[in-house]
């Protein structure tokens, strides 16, 4: 089991990459995951080898995908990775059975793309994917209809906030679900919060997630008030969570 930090997180830290890739090194984490491809692939991979850290992931939307998937394909490798993870689709994706089905079916196709190049999907949920279709929730379909090539990130604060436990949701992924975001909300106002300050159960998750075979724990905090404070917290609650 790794650990790794969402960049998504440090977005408005003002630094080269380099001073932030030492932070993230400093603070015990294995690795990052990216929020896009970097313009130079092999220059970021050399800072994370010159700091001992992995790419975990990267989060690539689907029209990138849909544009030239050989070009993201040479990127990821270039990055020494063969995660990439759709990090978004919107309402209408999910808005039906016949939607969920056709959802489903797309992600199949870019799997088997992306699989002939070594390399393995994922989806990661927010929470609009737990709507209700036809007396069951979007994603529970969308689970069920995917074959196994395509793989799911959960996010367990976006899950929660959706109305679903994650711990019962990583039982049924157990296999399909080796990236993990920890992420914790305030379920009043749904406002992210602070690993172990939220309403999540962030310690029944990760039991449940190791049972399930994640490889990597991935923080993420979408608006911390102060993202170095917040960088350094994530990463001595990781630690805390799975050295118990």
């Amino acid at each position: 089991m790794h650990t790794a930090i969402q960049l998504f997180t440090v977005r408005n830290v003002d630094e080269p990459f380099p001073e932030l890739a030492e932070r993230v090194a400093d603070a015990g984490y294995d690795g990052v995951e990216l929020a896009g491809l970097p313009n130079d692939p092999a220059a970021f991979a050399d800072v994370l080898d010159d700091y001992g850290i992995d790419c975990a992931g990267v989060h690539v939307g689907h029209e990138r995908l849909d544009e030239d998937v050989n070009a993201v394909v040479d990127a990821v490798e270039s990055l020494g990775c063969k995660s990439v993870v759709i990090p978004y689709l919107d309402d209408a994706h999910f808005e039906s059975v016949d939607a969920v089905e056709s959802t489903a079916s797309y992600l199949a196709e870019i799997a088997a793309r992306l699989r002939a190049d070594d390399c393995r999907l994922f989806y990661h949920n927010h929470a609009h994917e737990f709507v209700d279709v036809d007396g069951r929730t979007a994603f529970d379909r969308l689970v069920e209809r995917t074959p196994s090539s395509v793989n799911y990130e959960l996010d367990v604060g976006w899950a929660r906030e959706g109305g679903r436990d994650p711990v019962d949701l990583l039982s049924t992924l157990e296999g399909r679900c080796p990236l993990v975001h920890v992420k914790d909300v305030h379920l009043d106002d749904g406002r992210p919060a602070e690993i172990g300050d939220g309403d999540v159960d962030l310690t029944a998750c990760i039991d449940a997630a190791v049972e399930a075979g994640t490889e990597w724990f991935i923080y993420e905090h979408d608006e911390p008030a102060e993202p170095v404070d917040s960088l350094r917290t994530g990463a001595e609650q990781l630690d805390d969570f799975l050295s118990r």
